[in-house]
């Protein structure tokens, strides 16, 4: 009677703090009791480690992202801009073969009035697209980092105006980058979006308008995917219907690299 007494305290005596797990020894499972605050930590290394390895990877892809921005700086761009005026690389003479040009990657804007957008306008056959936008057979992107590249983006965006300004089948989209963290505090992005409005001007009865819109925040991984290093100079972009770039070119616009722009939209204009 004492013994099955001192069964039944004993029973008793463990808490709701000592769980049960399971472990396998020497290829046979048996159920073990383990303390509560064994398991407690366990479960909580375990968070820490997979916290670990989340920030390490970020640290690294920080790290990494520091070096890059270091060792191409502000005046690496003055310099290289001082040598051939913003003009990276020479512009395409021949549009690009769709087999092989590569998509335009996702780049969320904004206009004036607040309205968001995201580029490319991708076609989607005769159904409306998925940003319920006309489907445009030929999109100009003219990106400007810095204002300095104003005047090399109207180098081309004016012409293109005013060669295509009767087509329906043609996009203008100049995009301002905005990546000052104070500028992109929601507040202050809403006050800078009225001014704008109000100083953007008034666009014609034209087919073709300018759409001017902003992106704000950080744009390296979007920089690094188009291989822009230079903020100082303007990138100027054709893309067809489906996203694709068929054209680039940079800083200002030579005579020839415009009538090749002119020549490739209108052979996408054309294309089926």
């Amino acid at each position: 009677m004492l013994r099955l007494k001192r069964l039944i305290h004993h029973r008793n005596s463990i808490s709701p703090a000592t769980l049960s797990s399971r472990i396998i020894t020497h290829g046979q499972d048996k159920l073990v009791s383990l303390p509560a605050p064994l398991l407690a930590q366990w479960s909580t290394n375990r968070f820490f480690d997979i916290h670990k390895m989340a920030n390490k990877e970020a640290i690294e892809k920080e790290r990494a992202r520091l070096a890059d921005e270091m060792n191409r700086g502000y005046f690496a761009d003055i310099d290289e801009l001082k040598k051939h005026g913003g003009k990276i690389a020479q512009a395409n003479k021949i549009i690009v073969p769709a087999m092989v040009a590569t998509k335009f990657p996702s780049l969320e804007v904004s206009y004036s009035d607040g309205r968001v957008l995201k580029l490319p306008i991708v076609s989607n056959g005769k159904a409306p697209n998925a940003e319920g936008m006309p489907n445009r057979k030929a999109s100009l992107l003219c990106l400007s980092f810095r204002e300095s590249s104003r005047a090399m983006v109207n180098s081309w965006s004016v012409p293109f105006l005013e060669t295509f300004s009767a087509s329906k089948d043609v996009d203008l989209y100049e995009v301002s980058f905005i990546d000052s963290t104070l500028l992109c505090w929601k507040p202050i992005k809403k006050l800078l979006l009225r001014k704008l409005r109000s100083s953007n001007p008034d666009g014609k009865n034209d087919a073709l308008q300018r759409q001017i819109v902003y992106s704000f925040g950080d744009h390296y991984d979007f920089r690094k995917e188009l291989r822009i290093l230079n903020l100082l100079t303007g990138y100027i972009f054709l893309l067809d219907k489906f996203g694709r770039i068929r054209w680039h070119g940079s800083g200002l616009a030579s005579k020839e690299e415009l009538a090749s722009l002119l020549s490739c939209t209108s052979l996408l204009v054309e294309e089926k």
